[in-house]
Formats: structure tokens, C-alpha cells, sequence
């Protein structure tokens, strides 16, 4: 008898501190007081990101800065990754009784963003999405079909075998193409090189099988879309960008100019001022 309840009391005690232990989807930080506001950064990024911006608006509002799991130092989860840090961030959403909800998004932030507004029953009351598509895959991908990415394929698998030198040669270039701003550039390279490289792959592939684009149906809540002028100018920017958003019944949309993917960094007095405009007619 004294063997069964050691082992019970054994197999529960493992039980909690796994469960406490467990690695997180999501993690984040709250400040200020106010209709709730949700922050979510783009990939490899953590929430820091948006501390110039929440810096100002924690005065009226109560900001939530999300950092994603495997970013910013933040522990990895198992994949698949994107779906559970969508459900962590609904169940974030209903566990803290958050009314009226204003997300904001940038890349992939804005498209969990447009995923969230989408969902049946969704608490939140409007979105800013930042430089952010509902279907990233289908415009960087040929034929275009999901169901063909996968984990395992060539393109992961030789990103995972770099080694730190090319990977980090890799995120040099691609730091340089999100940012007009040099500081900034250093940053998100910082940011690149500091992700768990498995959710660097393994994630962007998630994050490239997501389409949300019949889900835009779904959507009535006010929505305001703030995109980038470079590299590709406001023609193809635009045009882009309507494609893309054709099933969103109606929505605002701003250019922002003289700014690359990361317009927060780019623009930070503009980013500051619009968001604050924006949030003012809500």
C-alpha cells in the first residue's frame, strides 16, 4: 500500500512541475491603465519593439506587449507553433476578461492580428495591422498551394545545417532590406540571430501555410492597414495590398512613406502620431 501512494504522489508531483514548466506560446507584459490595447511584434521579434510606441499610449490605455515563444530569449514550444500561439493569445484574451480589444500587429503580428478579428465570437473591437498580409506565402511563392510546404524540405533543412557564420551573414542581408534606418538594421539583427533556430524555420513555414484571405469575409470590426513604401514604391505596394485584402468588406489604408518593413523604427514620430490619431476615432 505505502509502495502505491509513494508512486502516486511520485507520478503527481512530475505532473505539476512539468506543467509548470512548460514552455509558454506567449509571454507578456502589461502597463498602464485604459481599454486594453494588445501589442503583438513580428517574427523573430520581441515585444521591446514596441516600447517607444506603448512608452506614450500606457497613459491612456493598458497595454499588453506580447513576445512570441522562442524569440527574444523566450523558451521554444513544439510545433506546430503558429497554431498554439493563436489559441494561447484567444485564451490570453478570455482568461483576462479583456473587453473592447485593440490589436495591434505588425508582419507577422498583423496577420495573427486579422486571424484573431476573424475568429467566431471575437472580443476584439478593432486592428491595426503594420506591414502585414493575410497570405505572405502566396505572394512570395509560385503556384501557391499550402499543403505543399512542409517541415522537412530542402530549403529548412539547409537553413538549419548553417553554420553561425553564414546564418549570420544571412540575417545581415535580410536586416538590411527591413530597415532604412542603420540602428535599426543592427537590431533586427540581433533579433534574427537570437531566435531558436528551429522556430526560425519551422515557424516561417507555419507562418507561410497560413491564408487568411476567405477569412477577411468574417471580419466588420474597423481595421486599419499601415504599409511601407519601400522598396517597391506605393504602385505595387498598393496594388498588392488590394489583391490581397479583396474579401475585407472595408478598411483604412495608409502609406507610409520613406519607410521599409519595420515602419515603428523608420518613422517613429509619424508611427507615433498616426497610431494615436487611429486610436482616437475608435
Amino acid at each position: 500500500m505505502k509502495t502505491i501512494v509513494l508512486l502516486i504522489l511520485s507520478i503527481f508531483f512530475s505532473w505539476t512541475l512539468t506543467t509548470e514548466q512548460a514552455p509558454k506560446p506567449i509571454h507578456v507584459e502589461v502597463s498602464g491603465n485604459g481599454n486594453p490595447i494588445i501589442f503583438i511584434p513580428g517574427f523573430t521579434v520581441p515585444g521591446e519593439v514596441w516600447n517607444p510606441v506603448v512608452k506614450e499610449l500606457e497613459k491612456s490605455y493598458e497595454c499588453h506587449v506580447v513576445t512570441l515563444a522562442g524569440f527574444g530569449g523566450k523558451a521554444p514550444i513544439e510545433f506546430p507553433w503558429l497554431p498554439k500561439v493563436n489559441d494561447a493569445l484567444v485564451n490570453y484574451i478570455s482568461d483576462n476578461n479583456l473587453e473592447n480589444v485593440t490589436v495591434v500587429g505588425h508582419s507577422l503580428g498583423g496577420t495573427i492580428a486579422t486571424w484573431l478579428a476573424s475568429r467566431e465570437n471575437s472580443k476584439v473591437s478593432n486592428i491595426i495591422i503594420v506591414d502585414a498580409l493575410p497570405a505572405a506565402g502566396a505572394l512570395m511563392i509560385p503556384n501557391f498551394n499550402p499543403d505543399n510546404l512542409a517541415y522537412n524540405s530542402p530549403y529548412n533543412n539547409q537553413q538549419l545545417a548553417m553554420d553561425d557564420t553564414q546564418f549570420e551573414q544571412m540575417a545581415t542581408m535580410m536586416s538590411q532590406g527591413m530597415s532604412v534606418n542603420k540602428e535599426a538594421q543592427e537590431d533586427i539583427k540581433t533579433w534574427i540571430l537570437k531566435a531558436d533556430r528551429k522556430t526560425y524555420v519551422y515557424g516561417y513555414t507555419d507562418y507561410l501555410k497560413l491564408d487568411l484571405r476567405e477569412d477577411l469575409k468574417s471580419i466588420s470590426i474597423p481595421t486599419t492597414i499601415i504599409a511601407a513604401t519601400k522598396p517597391f514604391g506605393k504602385d505595387v505596394v498598393t496594388k498588392n495590398y488590394q489583391d490581397q485584402y479583396a474579401n475585407l468588406k472595408d478598411y483604412n489604408f495608409i502609406l507610409a512613406e520613406d519607410a521599409a518593413h519595420f515602419v515603428m523604427l523608420d518613422q517613429p514620430e509619424w508611427f507615433l502620431s498616426t497610431m494615436k490619431t487611429i486610436l482616437s476615432t475608435q
